[in-house]
């Protein structure tokens, strides 16, 4: 019987050798899986390890075989639930291929989103997803990366000019589709809280707007769209310019669940009800849309499938699969999650 006295310094390969009588190189195979190495060897060996308290060094095993074995991954900001959902997706698929995720949060800032590229190449990530900034406008930092070799794909969030791979939701069927919810529902003078106009997710998503409108033979009023900046407190300040037009709008579109969700909490402030007086649409399917009142119209966006589809193309592209993969786009459908905010109710 095996005794494991307590060891002072830091366990290597050579340790759990020498109390097997085998060779490190068979250790080192067997705590890597490889084919050559028995089951009854390989499980030995795990077990050995385990009481001996051996920690695996990832930074010397990824020098010495190139690899990392780690993914990482930017998002905007780690309170939307949205980017969280995504994450789920991603680190499924990540994780059942043998990948670990680090996650960065940029705070919507280009300066911060530069930094956590900088923190995943001293990390010796394998590869990158990333969901842009809004504050990002020049995009000279994912070129760099591109060029140190480190494969990028983005979600939901792309920039077309890049042809960078990217997996995002059809923005502009999306937009179309709230729209076209609020017409049917009988309401005719729509307005649209935008994004930063210099994101494609938003710009498609105000392309929509406007291609439903013509659609249904309803003018494009310009002062019916303003741009907000994402958040509750831009929806709440959008919604009052609109509100003090001097012909209101009887519906909006917000670009995004928060948007809606400040347009709505200005609307009461207003004393409008929603929807008899008003109807109100959002965009991204966030936790608290079924749990306000009224509860929030929107559109899914796929989250844990975006996260899947993601890391799928960027697994590819770690496998060498560069010709099928490189500028490839996958756009997800906008599913409708029809509630209360919409439902135009008559009255007597």
């Amino acid at each position: 019987m095996q005794t494991f006295a307590p060891l002072s310094h830091k366990v290597t390969i050579a340790d759990i050798a020498r109390k097997l009588s085998i060779a490190p190189a068979t250790v080192s195979r067997a705590l890597n899986g490889h084919p050559a190495i028995s089951e009854k060897t390989r499980k030995l060996v795990e077990k050995t390890a385990r009481k001996l308290q051996y920690k695996r060094n990832n930074i010397a095993s990824s020098l010495r075989s190139g690899k990392s074995n780690l993914i990482g991954v930017i998002i905007p900001s780690a309170e939307i639930n949205f980017f969280g959902s995504v994450v789920h997706g991603i680190e499924k698929l990540a994780n059942e291929k043998g990948y670990n995720v680090l996650i960065y949060q940029s705070n919507e800032s280009r300066e911060q989103e530069k930094k956590g590229l900088e923190t995943f190449l001293h990390a010796r990530v394998d590869g990158i997803l990333v969901s842009i900034a809004k504050d990002t406008t020049d995009y000279e930092h994912f070129r760099d990366i591109q060029e140190q070799g480190i494969p990028i794909v983005f979600f939901d969030r792309a920039k077309e000019e890049l042809n960078f791979p990217a997996v995002v939701v059809d923005d502009f069927k999306g937009g179309y589709a709230a729209t076209e919810e609020l017409l049917k529902q009988g309401f005719d003078r729509i307005a649209h809280i935008s994004g930063p106009a210099h994101m494609d997710v938003f710009h498609h998503r105000l392309q929509g707007y406007k291609a439903a409108l013509k659609a249904w033979k309803k003018e494009f009023i310009p002062e019916l769209v303003v741009e907000g900046y994402v958040s509750i407190e831009s929806g709440q300040i959008a919604t009052e310019k609109l509100m003090a037009l001097p012909h209101p709008p009887d519906a909006i579109f917000a670009v995004e669940d928060f948007t809606a969700l400040g347009a709505l909490k200005q609307l009461k402030a207003f004393g409008k009800r929603v929807p008899a007086d008003i109807g109100v649409v959002g965009f991204a399917n966030e936790m608290f849309g079924e749990h306000i009142t009224p509860s929030l119209t929107t559109f899914d966006q796929q989250t844990v499938l975006m996260g899947k589809e993601a890391t799928g193309l960027l697994l590819q592209l770690l496998g060498g699969d560069t010709n099928t993969v490189t500028q490839q786009k996958i756009m997800l459908e906008p599913i409708p999650v029809i509630r209360d905010s919409s439902r135009k109710t008559r009255q007597a």
